[in-house]
């Protein structure tokens, strides 16, 4: 129920940056936003499987403050196994970015998105939809198939820009496309996202300087 205590304290919130940088990261992702009174006020919802739970609990604890819960939730899907979430406060703070990643309710890569990646965006958007090309190749991919050829063109420009890192697209089943870092780019991009990922035990096998050595 919504309280005037709790409204007044909505109130007081206010996104520092590296929480803009989180959700940049995460809507670029599996993140979404979603609304209840037509578009004033957005909340972000996260969900991920029970296997990445202490990517999801430091999510959690970076966006404490906007999150009603106490912990992460857990709901058991149809086929038995286990996701682990959370919903944010609805709140109009997030409206910018629903009007940034969303026409028509479709996700879609802002047009100012070199404006708003920052390393931490990046490492997110990598550990949600990020992964080595294959066992045997020292490159990565990031899965990409909800977006436009020209989305990603543009998000490819915004790379070069801000972290000058040179990336390209990979066509998979003729209609969709995923941005591919090629090993000129790998070790700059492993500098990049490395600190972040480092902390988050599930996700450590995605990247190969945090694999144990054999």
């Amino acid at each position: 129920m919504n309280t005037r205590k709790l409204q007044e304290e909505k109130k007081l919130l206010k996104l520092n940056k590296r929480q803009r940088g989180i959700i940049v990261g995460l809507l670029l992702g599996d993140g979404h936003l979603e609304t209840q009174n037509g578009g004033r006020t957005y909340r972000l919802k996260v969900e991920h499987s029970s296997a990445q739970t202490d990517y999801v609990r430091w999510l959690f604890t970076e966006l404490r403050e906007w999150i009603p819960a106490h912990a992460p939730y857990e709901k058991i899907r149809a086929d038995g196994s286990k996701n682990i979430g959370f919903t944010t406060y609805s709140h109009g703070a997030l409206r910018f970015y629903a009007q940034q990643f969303y026409e028509e309710k479709r996700k879609k890569i802002p047009f100012r998105v070199a404006q708003m990646l920052s390393p931490i965006s990046l490492a997110v958007w990598f550990m949600d939809d990020g992964s080595r090309k294959s066992l045997r190749h020292h490159t990565y991919i990031i899965h990409t198939l909800g977006f436009s050829r020209k989305d990603l063109i543009q998000t490819q420009q915004a790379l070069q820009k801000v972290f000058d890192l040179s990336v390209t697209l990979h066509q998979q089943k003729q209609k969709y496309w995923r941005l591919y870092i090629p090993s000129k780019s790998v070790q700059k991009f492993e500098q990049i996202i490395e600190p972040y990922v480092r902390p988050i035990e599930s996700m450590k096998h995605k990247l190969v300087t945090l694999k144990p050595k054999k």
